[in-house]
């Protein structure tokens, strides 16, 4: 049985949903596995626009799978572990290098490497029932691996409260720290993400790969390394076909052809 499932709409929508609730969607071997599969499948797909990873049941993820790692075994262990097994750590840096805009759809509790997961997200939208928390500290460990993406989006002060703490805190104040972007009443869920997938539609697939790569390569320049290359990018993409047929549209007062009609705020069934 998949503990992970996909479904790709007409639009070029590809939901993934952590789908192992009993084990509360813990990064267990075979999540991190059939997870990994299914974003490298859909970075591979030019069909998919946008992906949206959300999850079934009550959390969202509750990060590490602890019976794996006290035990030594799966992706925390040691060992004889498989090479061909995908680590956590793995996993939370490939969002920002996908050309592919990712939004997180966070229905459910989201601590410890599950905040990993959400800060991962280009955008991330919360329900404000949702409870988080960097909770290793309370189980003798650090949110090592995780800090790597959350710590860019933390004021120090947050970050130091929340590591050390390790308690768990309304929705809303991930938002305040900025490790999400929103938190909505529950029955809104939906119909944010919705408005939120129908503006990233509504962007050239070649242009939203290029504000990615700034996103993730820019920080890290010198102002005139920044400059260079930066003008560089631009005279590339001004030069580009795409930016020739979305310049033509808005002059023409037209949809650009990568456009698609806009949802009706439900979401796909879930596949296999």
């Amino acid at each position: 049985m998949s503990v992970v499932e996909t479904a790709l709409d007409v639009r070029g929508v590809l939901t993934v949903t952590l789908a192992d609730e009993v084990n509360r969607n813990a990064l267990s071997t075979l999540l991190v596995g059939e997870l990994s599969d299914a974003l490298d499948a859909a970075d591979a797909d030019p069909e998919v626009r946008v992906v949206v990873l959300t999850n079934r049941g009550r959390v969202f993820c509750a990060g590490a799978d602890l019976s794996e790692r006290s035990s030594g075994s799966g992706a925390g262990g040691a060992g004889d572990r498989p090479a061909a097994v995908r680590r956590p750590e793995d996993l939370f840096g490939r969002f920002a290098r996908s050309p592919k805009p990712y939004v997180g759809r966070i229905a459910g509790h989201c601590v410890a490497g599950g905040m990993g997961l959400a800060a991962a997200m280009d955008v991330s939208i919360a329900a404000d029932d949702a409870k988080f928390g960097f909770t290793e500290v309370r189980v003798g460990v650090a949110p090592a691996v995780i800090s790597v993406v959350c710590l860019p989006k933390l004021r120090a002060a947050d970050a130091r409260a929340g590591f050390l703490r390790g308690t768990r805190f309304p929705a809303a104040e991930a938002a305040r720290m900025g490790l999400i972007n929103a938190a909505v009443p529950a029955d809104r869920l939906d119909a944010e993400v919705a408005a939120l997938i129908d503006d990233l539609l509504a962007g050239g697939p070649g242009a939203l790969a290029a504000s990615k790569r700034l996103l993730a390569e820019v920080p890290g320049m010198s102002v005139d390394e920044a400059f260079a290359w930066t003008g560089a990018l631009s005279a590339e993409l001004f030069a580009g076909d795409e930016a020739r047929q979305g310049m033509r549209a808005y002059l023409e007062k037209r949809p650009a052809p990568w456009a698609v009609p806009v949802s009706d705020g439900e979401t796909p069934e879930q596949g296999g």
